[in-house]
This record gives C-alpha cells, sequence and structure tokens, in this order.
C-alpha cells in the first residue's frame, strides 16, 4: 500500500524524529529576535505543532498552518497554545498584514514543486506580512547535489522501536534534473504483522541565487542566506552562534525581510 505513514501518524512522526530541546524553534527564535521581529508569527508547515507552542513559550503570538488534519489535529491536542489553521503552501490568504514574521522550518517551501506554487508561496507570505515583516526559512540546499551523489542512489536503512514495535524504513533519494526535484522514495516495515507502506515524496530543489532572485521579485531583501550553523546541520546551532558566509553545504537558511508590495510575478 501506498501513503505518508508519517504525516498519517504524529506520534510516530514526533518519536522518529526527536527534538528535545526544540532545536529548530529557539533556532527561529533566535532570528525573529536578532531581526527585531514583532509577536504575530505564522508557522506555515507547522506538521505536529512543536515549534510553534515553542514560539508560543517564548511570547510569541503564533497561529500555525498545515495541510494535514492529522498533523493538525495532533498539534491542538499535544501541543496547546498557538492557534492552528489549514493552510495550503502553494497559495493561501489567512488576511491581509496580519503577521510580523513567516517562519517555514525543515524544508516545507519546497513541497512548492513548480514556479507557480513558488510564487504562490511567496506571494501569499508578503500579504500575510506587516510592512516589514520577517520571512525565515530553513531547507535542502539544491546547490549542494551540484557534482555530489554522497546522499544518492543507495538505499539507507533506519530503525526504531516505538509502543514496543519496531520500526524500519529503506529511504532512497534520486535526483530529477528535469522537474529540479530531490525524490524520495521510502518503505516502511514493522514487526507487528502490519503491511508494507511504500511512500513517495519529493523536494524542489533550489540554489542560492534562484532563491535570492524569487525573494527580491516578491518584494523580499534577503538579510541572511548561509548554509549554517542550523537546527539540521553538523554541529547543530547553538546560542551565541552567528550566521555563516557560505552556501556550500546540504542546507539554506534564509532570512528576508518583505520591503515593497508584491506583483506575485517574475519579470526579467
Amino acid at each position: 500500500m501506498t501513503g505518508n505513514l508519517l504525516t498519517d501518524n504524529p506520534a510516530l512522526y514526533e518519536a522518529r524524529f526527536p527534538d528535545p530541546s526544540r532545536l529548530a524553534g529557539r533556532w527561529a527564535e533566535d532570528c525573529l529576535r536578532r531581526h527585531g521581529a514583532g509577536r504575530r508569527v505564522l508557522d506555515l508547515g507547522c506538521g505536529t505543532g512543536r515549534d510553534a507552542a515553542w514560539l508560543h513559550g517564548a511570547g510569541r503570538e503564533v497561529t500555525g498552518a498545515d495541510l494535514s488534519e492529522a498533523m493538525l489535529a495532533h498539534a491542538r491536542a499535544h501541543h496547546p497554545g498557538p492557534e492552528y489553521v489549514r493552510a495550503d503552501l502553494h497559495g493561501f490568504d489567512l488576511g491581509q498584514g496580519v503577521s510580523d514574521a513567516v517562519v517555514c522550518l525543515d524544508s516545507a517551501l519546497l513541497y512548492c514543486h513548480t514556479n507557480d506554487q513558488l510564487d504562490g508561496f511567496l506571494s501569499s507570505c508578503r500579504r500575510a506580512l506587516t510592512p516589514g515583516g520577517l520571512l525565515v526559512a530553513e531547507m535542502r540546499n539544491g546547490a549542494y547535489f551540484l557534482g555530489r551523489t554522497d546522499l544518492l542512489d543507495t538505499p539507507r536503512v533506519d530503525e526504531f522501536t516505538w509502543q514496543e514495535t519496531v520500526h524500519r524504513s529503506v529511504t532512497t533519494l534520486t535526483v530529477d534534473r528535469t522537474a529540479q526535484l530531490l525524490r524520495r522514495t521510502r518503505l516502511w516495515t514493522a514487526d507487528d504483522g502490519s503491511p508494507p507502506v511504500e511512500q513517495r515524496s519529493a523536494w524542489r530543489l533550489l540554489f542560492p541565487q534562484e532563491l535570492r532572485h524569487l525573494l527580491g521579485a516578491h518584494g523580499f531583501e534577503v538579510l541572511e542566506l548561509h548554509d549554517g550553523p542550523g537546527p539540521r546541520t553538523e554541529p547543530p546551532w547553538q546560542e551565541g552562534l552567528l550566521p555563516g558566509r557560505t552556501t556550500d553545504a546540504d542546507r539554506l537558511h534564509v532570512v528576508a525581510r518583505s520591503t515593497k508590495p508584491s506583483t506575485g510575478t517574475i519579470t526579467p
């Protein structure tokens, strides 16, 4: 059978990707604080709500948005505080100027696969932000895969135990150069007799200068664009570390400020 085992089972997702120190939320808060963001934050692709709830606990007025009803239900039950709403990254309208900052973590932005979807995302963010509002995003770096194959084509096996059941995943990454996508196939099995689940997903591969151009075309000034340190780099970000200056590793981190109304289109 096919499906997204982790998205459909948020508690299993949190068990597979634990973040007890809320590193991603703390990194985002550090970016917001260093650049003087206001209190109102929109967490796009909020998933299980862990980071949204941490930002709420840090004194932010947070709205968490996700397309998955299962994730939203889990967030409301297990990570209360923020308001949780259903929204599509490809285009949403939660009101004009309702947020001082938009946060988009863990490559959620890269589920915008086409240029039209990226335009829809950035136009929607620009509409939701107050003048001078921030966009903070963290994602895989398309430039890392130029000439590098260490993460590609070879299956990676992971195993963990949750609720006395051993879950095993076999993950393979491939690059679709025509579509500019990093495709992932993941086969899940468990020792409880449940049938295997095959999950297929993909991320848009964005390059640093391409991302800078897209942001500029939608009325954003790039304040930071670097490959680390961040919440998913090695070594990971910690308090007091300043952003780097290179864009060569497999993660990109961007902070951009809205500067003018967006036209919603890319012009030469």
